[in-house]
């Protein structure tokens, strides 16, 4: 994959904000939040509309527009439960700078997305859990296989499978942490891309730790093999050090420049 991919996660309708404004079909937080993360260096933004239940599909077609339209063609990580929320994003997507990643696959009731991103030639952001968290790494890599093979069995590229080892909360679950770093590395050697929501990891931390804590993560992760993630871009020590790890896994070129690129 190369360059370290970050997949921006702040235009998510948790927010009260991004809520409101989708609610409201106001395009000037949406763009706000979109310009702040691409000018802090996201390569993907992930819109996330929540379960969308009703107007699911109107609201996914107008946020894919509006960005992409605002922002030469952005490409984007399209986040939701309903299904046919996601189908409608894609059938006004533009993959002039990347195909659609479908957020998200899993072992268990989501694994038909697998069948939408195969169908709709997307990627596929592969979850390795079936319900709840696996108990370990041989549970993680029994999701995986499932995962992978349904993807190939439709005719996916494995590339377009981007595997989640599943990136767990370190508040009551510190002893899980080196299994997911293992896990990561496990993958790699598989020939597989990695990605997830690493922000997760220092949930319900003060915020004076969490950035310090998801840059320890992220470069632990990287030595380990992960080539993107799911983050807050807008984090400036994280991505410094996204950017130097890059830097030392020879993915990009050394310039005295290169936190300003």
């Amino acid at each position: 994959m190369g360059k370290f991919i970050v997949i921006g996660e702040r235009i998510h309708c948790i927010s009260p904000a991004i809520r409101k404004a989708m609610d409201q079909k106001d395009p000037a937080p949406i763009l706000k939040r979109a310009k702040e993360q691409l000018d802090a260096g996201a390569d993907y933004l992930d819109v996330n509309i929540g379960p969308a239940e009703k107007g699911g599909e109107e609201l996914m077609k107008w946020v894919v527009t509006l960005l992409q339209e605002n922002f030469d063609n952005v490409p984007l990580c399209l986040d939701t439960a309903n299904k046919k929320a996601i189908e409608a994003g894609i059938s006004v997507y533009n993959r002039q700078k990347g195909k659609p990643i479908i957020n998200s696959a899993d072992a268990g009731d989501r694994i038909e997305n697998i069948d939408l991103a195969a169908a709709n030639d997307a990627i596929c952001i592969a979850l390795c859990s079936k319900s709840g968290v696996p108990a370990d790494n041989d549970e993680r890599m029994v999701y995986c296989q499932e995962l992978l093979e349904r993807g190939m069995g439709l005719g996916m590229d494995p590339s377009d499978l981007w595997f989640d080892p599943l990136f767990l909360v370190i508040k009551g679950m510190q002893d899980k942490q080196k299994d997911c770093l293992d896990a990561i590395k496990m993958f790699t050697e598989m020939g597989l891309n990695t990605t997830g929501g690493l922000s997760n990891i220092s949930n319900g931390m003060p915020k004076n730790i969490r950035p310090i804590m998801d840059a320890a993560m992220v470069a632990m992760a990287m030595a380990n093999g992960l080539n993107s993630a799911i983050v807050n871009p807008c984090d400036t020590r994280l991505m410094e050090t996204i950017k130097s790890c890059d830097i030392i896994k020879d993915n990009c070129l050394y310039a005295d420049s290169y936190l300003e690129i």
